[in-house]
């Protein structure tokens, strides 16, 4: 019989003992606790609750492998010149269920289970705890979203889960729990949402802040259900032959158009409770709009921000997005594609002849509200503000000078692994206050839902059902008016709209890791992630106004093969402890 691998409760607490250690005088009180005296007091059971936080993923952190984000690098808006980091594998095509992550403990299927088991511990015991029932009602909203959470984060990487609803013992058979159908694990995750949604205050006190509410509980619900309804999962043919073991389909073979409409419905739900409890977009006191857009990620409890994970003081993103010669790494590098992505100022892309793009020469000119200085690449002149608040480029004003990115400048590649690949650097999320060479830092948190998010979801999934209505073009157009560009075009089709939806997505959710997700769920990753990337030359150039830089180059050419990278491969490790466990197609 094959058995699931025990956690222990000292793992996931560091309170409970596991009988391993002889030395017993040495030991504090705390430490032989069981799992029945944890929940005999409140103290002790709220210290597995807020444990249970800690599995959130790292998603900050696009570097490491127990960050649990190669998705951003593996998008096509960004690139890394670290060798060891997954989506660079990811990136090649030479990623294997062996290999999946590069550090297999933990990898990113291990993790998020823990998470679900330490959720079925909690909700199999709260009751057991000496405490206000108004309270402990929060504390298992709490639990059942964690758990809904961390089974989403699964399905989306993976496809079809086993889905687990209470913990399981030493001894249990693990080969019985097998892989569910796509829409029974929505199911059961939906109705943990509605679960956690009816036991959790809609907003925090400010004491609770990094909590989970009701807001966000709605917010997972509705991306859960935009999901759902998108081409990858809604009537895909590519799975019609992937079976569970009981022959049932993983993957509906028809297309449904009520999909579109529950994910709508969702969506303007999570908007409508959020808004009457106070949430809103957030603006900058003087509402400019490139400050708007860079405060939201900086500004923490603001009023925009629906779920986050509190990580403190992370000095990597800051040293990973920052020139070599302000003392970073030069590690998160937007390719240009995604540069070329932004608008100009007018609200028209670079491509339209009459947006008044210069790809050639150089300005004379600052801008007039300081959002770039005279002298810099006409290419980077009068674009639209996300692009300031979002990309620092050779020339760009940051901490006190221009950066110079070409290779005798002061942020040049010098040798070794710290260099922009692409002639460019993430800013978004960095925090300008921060001084890497004094050591002087902020704390961070990482926003898993926005009320933006809801925003373009309730628009998308709307446009799918009913076209380019009034309410499409409201909520976009917010979004819009929010980052200083002028409303869309009246009167387009519901494809043109669409069009208009998946830009606005790419950029207003930039390095937020949707790219990657939007991209696979429209089915249009085999293209996005399969061709060459580039950025400027950085190996050319003497000085900000040469030339021979700002020559588009390739970085690298990525591989994607359909279908099968539109799914994860589930590790190798974790087939072995149950054999039964489906492997994904083409793995």
């Amino acid at each position: 019989m094959k058995s699931i691998r025990s956690l222990s409760i000292i793992a996931l607490l560091c309170l409970v003992s596991t009988a391993c250690d002889k030395d017993y005088l040495n030991k504090t009180p705390d430490e032989d606790l069981t799992l029945k005296d944890v929940f005999s007091q409140r103290r002790y059971a709220e210290s597995f609750l807020t444990n249970m936080y800690s599995d959130l993923p790292q998603e900050i952190n696009f570097g490491n492998d127990w960050g649990f984000n190669p998705f951003v690098n593996a998008a096509d808006e960004l690139d890394e010149p670290f060798t060891n980091v997954f989506g660079n594998l990811m990136n090649t095509g030479s990623w294997t269920p062996l290999n999946n992550p590069l550090n297999p403990t933990p990898n990113i299927w291990g993790a998020m289970y823990q998470g679900v088991r330490k959720a079925n511990i909690f909700l199999e015991n709260v009751n057991n705890v000496p405490m206000d029932d108004s309270e402990r009602a929060r504390w298992i909203g709490e639990a059942t979203f964690l758990r809904s959470f961390f089974h989403f984060w699964l399905l989306r990487i993976y496809g079809p889960i086993p889905i687990f609803d209470r913990s399981l013992q030493t001894g249990e058979d693990f080969s019985l729990f097998n892989r569910r159908p796509i829409e029974e694990c929505a199911q059961f995750i939906l109705a943990d949402c509605d679960r956690a949604a009816s036991l959790l205050d809609i907003k925090l006190t400010p004491d609770r802040y990094g909590r989970v509410t009701k807001a966000a509980a709605l917010a997972l619900k509705a991306r859960i259900l935009l999901y759902l309804a998108s081409p990858l999962y809604n009537g895909n043919s590519d799975y019609a032959n992937f079976l569970s073991a009981d022959g049932v389909p993983f993957f509906p073979s028809e297309y449904s158009e009520e999909r579109w409409q529950q994910a709508a419905d969702a969506a303007l739900a999570c908007i409508t409770e959020s808004e009457a409890a106070g949430y809103a977009l957030y603006r900058a006191p003087d509402n400019d709009p490139v400050r708007n857009y860079q405060e939201l990620f900086v500004i923490r409890n603001n009023p925009e921000i629906l779920f986050t994970r509190e990580v403190g003081v992370f000095s990597q993103l800051e040293y990973a997005s920052n020139p070599t010669g302000m003392g970073g790494w030069s590690g998160y590098c937007p390719t240009q594609e995604l540069v070329d992505a932004y608008e100009m100022a007018n609200g028209l892309p670079i491509s339209d002849p009459e947006a008044g793009y210069v790809e050639s020469g150089y300005t004379m000119d600052a801008h007039p509200h300081g959002y770039h200085p005279a002298g810099i690449r006409n290419m980077y002149v009068n674009r639209e503000p996300r692009f300031y608040a979002s990309i620092n480029y050779s020339g760009a004003q940051w901490h006190g000078r221009g950066i110079e990115f070409w290779p005798s400048g002061l942020d040049g590649r010098k040798g070794g692994p710290d260099f922009t690949t692409t002639g460019y650097l993430m800013k978004k999320f960095l925090d300008p206050n921060v001084d890497l060479i004094q050591g002087r830092f902020s704390s961070k948190a990482w926003i898993f839902f926005r009320l933006g998010e809801q925003y373009l979801n309730y628009a998308e999934a709307l446009n799918e059902v009913a076209g380019p209505v009034s309410d499409v073009y409201h909520y976009i157009n917010a979004i819009r008016d929010r980052a200083g560009l002028p409303p869309l075009p009246e009167n387009l089709s519901k494809a043109q709209m669409r069009e208009k939806i998946w830009h606005e997505r790419r950029i207003e959710l930039a390095f937020e890791t949707h790219r990657y997700f939007d991209c696979h769920r429209w089915k249009i990753a085999h293209v996005t992630d399969n061709q060459e990337i580039h950025g400027m030359n950085i190996a050319a150039g003497a000085s900000l106004q040469d030339d021979s830089f700002y020559q588009r180059t390739v970085v690298e050419k990525r591989v994607f093969v359909a279908p099968r990278h539109y799914l994860w491969p589930i590790p190798q490790v974790e087939i072995n402890k149950n054999l039964n466990l489906n492997q994904n197609p083409g793995w």
